[in-house]
Formats: structure tokens, sequence, C-alpha cells
């Protein structure tokens, strides 16, 4: 199970981090991937972390103002959100899984989802 926290209303250049955290004293995962959904778009791909080693990846439009980082002894992954834009605004969700790439949607298991509303 994936809980996330944070998530908020902010202005634009404001900064907020997220934080997705994983029960179970078993977790494992191959990846954690950040996603978010605005109104009448499609899911798409922010941010993701290798649960091993150092590789991350970023979408292009937050590539710069976005760190996603973990903490594998809490089994927990932040998003780290800078110089924050109206066009940020959306829900987003953390992933785990067994992706084929750390930017694909094929995640295994789902966050709640948590609201990031930016205002200009």
């Amino acid at each position: 199970q994936l809980v996330q926290s944070g998530g908020g209303l902010v202005q634009a250049g404001d900064s907020l981090t997220l934080s997705c955290a994983a029960s179970g004293q078993s977790f494992s995962t191959y990846a954690m991937g950040w996603f978010r959904q605005a109104p009448g778009k499609e899911r798409e791909f922010v941010a993701a972390i290798r649960w091993s080693g150092s590789a991350t990846d970023y979408s292009d439009s937050v590539k710069g103002r976005f760190t996603v980082s973990r903490d594998n002894a809490k089994n927990t992954v932040y998003l780290q959100m800078n110089s924050l834009k109206p066009e940020d605004t959306a829900v987003y969700y953390c992933a785990s899984g067994w992706p084929p790439n750390m930017n694909s949607n094929a995640y295994d298991y789902w966050g709640q989802g948590t609201q990031v509303t930016v205002s200009s």
C-alpha cells in the first residue's frame, strides 16, 4: 500500500514536497515513480527513481525544477517541487513496481493521489 502526503494550494514560484510511503516490512520494488493528471488530460509521467542505485528520470516539463529522492530505510519516496507553475496543477500519484521503463505507466501499485494547485 502506498500512502501519499503533502500537496495543497500554493502560489506560482513556491515550493512543495510530496511524500509517498510504502507499507510492509517486505517492501520490494524496482522503481518508484510520480505521475500527474490534470482535469481533462491523461495521466502523465513526472519523475521516477530506481530503488537501488542512483538512476532517475524526469519529464522535460519538470526537469531542473523537480527532484525525486528516496529513503530506503523508511520505504519512502519524495518529490521536491520548486518554481511551481500554474500548469503544474494536477492530482499527483506515486507508483511502485516493475515497469519496463521508469517512465512507463506500467507500475503495479498506486497511491491514492494528492491535489496540487498552483495559483498565478
